[in-house]
Order: structure tokens, then C-alpha cells, then sequence
């Protein structure tokens, strides 16, 4: 089982998010993804709980649910020099836009660049079977993200999509400049 085994922030504040910014803005690759509360009924709606972005030393969980803004995060995600890679993100970045409007900018679907190499599995977990041998663990995947404190597996499981969302897109990549003539 593949698994983020490094340090991960916990973010909930907007002080803590604007240092983690500072911090996150020297990078140029970041592993990018979002956690929404599952909905049950129809017509319920919740949304981003949690943003995760991940560097290859560190991942950082904005508890977006708790600071109420996405403010701090914006200088980030409107950079374009800052590419943030992830598996269908389209939707991860609407919802955000959703909770507070920015220019969404540098936001690279991994599914753009492993098609053109010539994989056309789709999903997070078989692109990391394919590109990465091995395999993610998706049993929090429906779970109450905006809960009052995260468990264990929670927080493991958000900081391995990020992390593997970047590298995936190194993956990704080499196998694109191998491919080329």
C-alpha cells in the first residue's frame, strides 16, 4: 500500500494559512486536491472541507471548513507559475470558486498529460496502480470531512491524494519526454 509518510500541517486558522502560504510559494509543483462532506438526500448540498496541497517534503490540510475563507489561498491559487497537479480537478476547483471567486490559474489535470502517453485509465487509484505500481487506500474517501476534529485515517488518507497528485504528474511527465521523438 502506497502512503504519505511525512510531515503533515494541519491548517486551520488564517494566520496558519498565510504563513503556510509564504511557505508553499517558493514551490513550483504542488499536489492539489479537495475533501467535500458526502451528501445523502438529494438536493443537499455541502461544501470543500479540506484543501490539500503537497510539496515533495510536506503536506499542508487547510481546514477550509474551518476558516470560513479561502483568502489566505488565493495568492496560490491564482499563480500560474505555481502549477498544482491532481485527477479531475475541474470540479474540485468549481466548488472553490463556488465559496469564494477568484482566477483559478496553473492547475494541471494529470489526465491531460498520462492520455497523450497513452494511458487512458482516468481514476486517481488506477493511475496509481499504473504509474506507481502499487496501490492508495480510498476507505476514507466517504467520510465527514468538516467533522470537529479529523481521525488518523482521515488525515493519512487526505495527505496521500495530495502527495500522490504530484507524483503522479512527475510520473506522468518523464513517461510523456520518453515517449517523445
Amino acid at each position: 500500500m502506497i502512503s504519505w509518510e511525512g510531515p503533515i500541517e494541519l491548517v486551520e486558522t488564517e494566520a496558519e494559512a498565510e504563513t503556510a502560504v509564504l511557505e508553499l510559494g517558493q514551490e513550483t509543483l504542488l499536489g492539489f486536491d479537495t475533501e467535500t462532506r458526502p451528501c445523502f438526500k438529494k438536493g443537499e448540498y455541502h461544501p470543500p472541507a479540506l484543501l490539500q496541497l503537497a510539496t515533495a517534503k510536506k503536506v499542508w490540510l487547510f481546514r477550509i471548513c474551518r476558516m470560513k475563507t479561502l483568502k489566505p489561498l488565493v495568492p496560490l491559487l491564482e499563480n500560474p507559475a505555481i502549477l498544482k497537479s491532481g485527477v479531475a480537478i475541474q470540479d474540485d476547483v468549481k466548488e472553490l470558486r463556488r465559496m469564494e471567486e477568484f482566477s483559478p490559474a496553473g492547475f494541471v489535470d494529470i489526465t491531460t498529460i498520462s492520455a497523450p502517453a497513452g494511458i487512458g485509465s482516468r481514476g486517481l487509484r488506477a493511475l496509481c496502480g499504473i504509474l506507481m505500481g502499487g496501490r492508495i487506500s480510498k476507505k476514507a474517501q466517504v467520510s465527514n470531512w468538516a467533522r470537529e476534529n479529523l481521525d488518523a485515517k482521515q488525515i493519512n488518507y487526505a495527505a496521500t491524494d495530495a502527495w500522490i497528485s504530484r507524483e503522479l504528474y512527475l510520473k506522468a511527465c518523464s513517461l510523456l519526454d520518453k515517449s517523445s521523438p
